[in-house]
């Protein structure tokens, strides 16, 4: 009675469509597709906006700054970070692309959350003043003016809620300062081709 069981059980799976079961049954074989079948239901999936994370530091590793692709405030920083890191340090995605919106997600942030520049690493995201001080601590402007220890000192001299404080002042009036554009930035000449990030990289998520 529980051979009938087992059999008419393992008869429903293939019915059902299951790739464990979708050739002959028989002897070992069943055993080791069972438990295949079983360990592939319970592996835990990355989301897609994880994937996307992976994708993005999987062979560069340079950290991304989330900028406000139609704020031309945001625009002139851009053009300042990338005149200030001749290296190619940095790398540059607008907050409104497919990168940008998985990217917030993937740290616990709304997809459409333009709130903030936000400054992406390997190990975390940073928002406000601190991704202002990460991002200045990659900045070398002059070969004898590093920013790096006035980034550092700013971050532990100044309590984080003044920091944050100047930085909403701005942040919240961005378009009245310099206004903003139709459509997001990127790179249409080629010129730093290599310092924006590809939107393929996100696929179709």
């Amino acid at each position: 009675m529980r051979i009938s069981t087992i059999f008419l059980s393992l008869s429903a799976l293939t019915s059902s469509g299951s790739h464990a079961f979708q050739s002959s049954i028989g002897g070992g074989r069943v055993v080791k597709r069972v438990a295949t079948f079983l360990e592939s239901t319970t592996r835990p999936i990355a989301s897609a906006p994880n994937a996307v994370l992976e994708r993005v530091f999987e062979q560069d590793r340079r950290p991304i700054i989330l900028f406000d692709g139609v704020c031309n405030l945001c625009n002139s920083a851009v053009n300042l970070a990338l005149d200030w890191d001749p290296s190619g340090k940095l790398r540059f995605a607008a907050l409104q692309s497919k990168v940008g919106q998985n990217l917030l997600q993937a740290h616990g942030r709304d997809a459409n959350d333009i709130s903030s520049i936000v400054f992406v690493t390997p190990k975390g995201a940073y928002t406000k003043s601190d991704a202002i001080l990460g991002i200045t601590q990659e900045l070398n402007p002059l070969p004898f003016l590093p920013l790096r220890p006035l980034a550092a000192a700013g971050q532990f001299m100044v309590p984080q809620i003044l920091r944050d404080a100047v930085y909403d002042g701005v942040a919240d009036n961005r378009y009245s300062i310099m206004g903003k554009r139709d459509e997001c930035r990127f790179d249409a000449d080629g010129e730093f081709d290599d310092r924006f990030v590809d939107d393929s990289i996100a696929g179709g998520h």
